[in-house]
C-alpha cells in the first residue's frame, strides 16, 4: 500500500483541491480519501475547463476513481445527496465510486441549530463542531446507524487490508495546521485534526505515507472573527486580485503576509517532503514581495528575490519546492 497526503499549512484555502485533482492527473492512484473535516470545506477544482466547488466528496470522482469519505470526517446526509446530485448534474459519473466510512458520524438538525448560535469563534455554521464534541462524549451518531446510507457504506480496514492491500491512495485533507484543534491558533480553529496524524485515524499505518505534499499560497488568508487584516490598502488589492472569497460561505478572507514560521513548523511537524506554493501571479499582480518571519517583515525588491527566500529556506529542510502561479494546474 501507498498513501501520498495532501495537507494545507496555513488557515485553508490554500489550493489543496487544484493540486489533488492535478496529482490525480498525473498518477495512478486506486483510491481518494477524504480524511477530516467535513461540509465547512469547499475545494475548487477546475475539469476539462469548468468550475466545480466540492465541500464533502473527494476529487477521485472526476477520474473515475473510489472516493471514501473517511472516518475522520463527520457528514451531514442532506448535504451529501445534494452534492451527488449536483456532480451527476454536471455529467460527472459518480456510480459505485462514492462511499462513506461505516464509522464516520453524523452531523444533524440539532448540531446545525446549535452551530447557528457561534458568535466568538466565526465557524461556518454547518454544525461540525458540536457533532465532533458528541462523537467524543460518546453519544453520536454514525453513517452505519442510517438506512438511507447503507448503499454508500465501506468498512476501511477490509477495503484496504483484506480486499485491496496494494493499493494506491491520494489522501486529500481540509482546511489546515493553522485551523487545527490542537496546533492551530486556539479558539480560532475548527474541531478536526487536520495534520498528518489525522491521516493514521482513518486506519492507516505510518510506514505506507510514500509523499506529503503541503500546500501553501504566497500570501496567508483567513475567514473568522479574530483580527488578521493588517491596516494597508494593499491587503484588499491581494483580496481581489486573489478572489478571496470563501468557497463555502462566501465570505471575505483576511488577508496578511506569508507567516514563513508558521510554515516552517507546519512543515516539520507533519514531514512534509514536498511544498507547493500557490497563486505567486496574484503577488505579482499587486508588485508587492514581503514575508513575515521572526517577527520581522521581509521587503524583497523582486518576484525572483522572494522565490529564492522560499527555495533556499526549503533546500535547508531537504525539501522540493513547486512554485504554481496558474489558477487551474500545477
Amino acid at each position: 500500500m501507498k498513501i501520498d497526503v495532501v495537507l494545507g499549512l496555513q488557515f485553508g484555502d490554500e489550493g489543496k483541491g487544484k493540486v489533488c485533482h492535478s496529482l490525480l492527473e498525473k498518477n495512478d492512484y486506486t483510491h481518494v480519501i477524504r480524511f477530516n473535516g467535513g461540509g465547512n470545506a469547499g475545494h475548487t477544482i477546475w475539469h476539462k475547463g469548468k468550475k466545480f466547488v466540492t465541500h464533502l466528496i473527494p476529487s477521485g470522482v472526476f477520474y473515475g476513481k473510489k472516493s471514501i469519505i473517511g472516518s475522520g470526517c463527520v457528514i451531514n446526509i442532506n448535504k451529501f445527496f445534494n452534492e451527488l446530485q449536483y456532480l451527476k448534474n454536471e455529467n460527472i459519473n459518480v456510480e459505485g465510486l462514492v462511499y462513506i466510512a461505516k464509522n464516520t458520524h453524523i452531523v444533524t438538525e440539532n448540531h446545525i441549530i446549535e452551530d447557528s448560535l457561534d458568535s466568538k469563534i466565526g465557524t461556518t455554521r454547518s454544525g461540525n463542531g458540536p457533532a465532533y464534541r458528541d462523537k467524543y462524549i460518546r453519544s453520536g451518531f454514525r453513517a452505519e446507524d442510517f438506512s438511507e446510507l447503507k448503499p454508500y457504506l465501506i468498512d476501511l480496514y477490509e477495503e484496504f487490508y483484506e480486499k485491496n492491500p496494494d493499493s494506491v491512495i491520494l489522501a486529500e485533507g481540509a482546511q489546515a495546521t493553522g485551523l487545527d484543534i490542537d496546533w492551530g491558533d486556539y479558539p480560532y480553529v475548527t474541531s478536526s485534526h487536520c495534520g498528518i496524524g489525522s491521516v493514521l485515524l482513518n486506519g492507516f499505518n505510518h510506514k505506507n505515507i510514500r509523499n506529503v505534499y503541503g500546500i501553501i499560497k504566497a500570501y496567508d488568508t483567513y475567514v473568522g472573527l479574530k483580527n488578521f487584516q493588517p491596516e494597508d490598502p494593499i491587503f484588499e488589492a491581494i483580496q481581489i486580485a486573489g478572489n478571496e472569497f470563501g468557497s463555502t460561505t462566501g465570505r471575505k478572507r483576511q488577508c496578511n503576509w506569508l507567516d514563513w514560521d508558521m510554515v516552517t513548523k507546519a512543515i516539520k511537524m507533519n514531514g512534509v517532503n514536498r511544498l507547493i506554493i500557490n497563486k505567486i501571479d496574484i503577488l505579482r499582480q499587486v508588485d508587492a514581495w514581503r514575508i513575515r518571519s521572526n517577527n520581522d517583515l521581509i521587503t524583497f525588491c523582486s518576484e525572483s528575490d522572494f522565490c529564492d527566500f522560499i527555495r533556499e529556506k526549503c533546500e535547508k529542510m531537504w525539501l522540493n519546492s513547486i512554485f504554481s502561479d496558474t489558477p487551474h494546474e500545477i
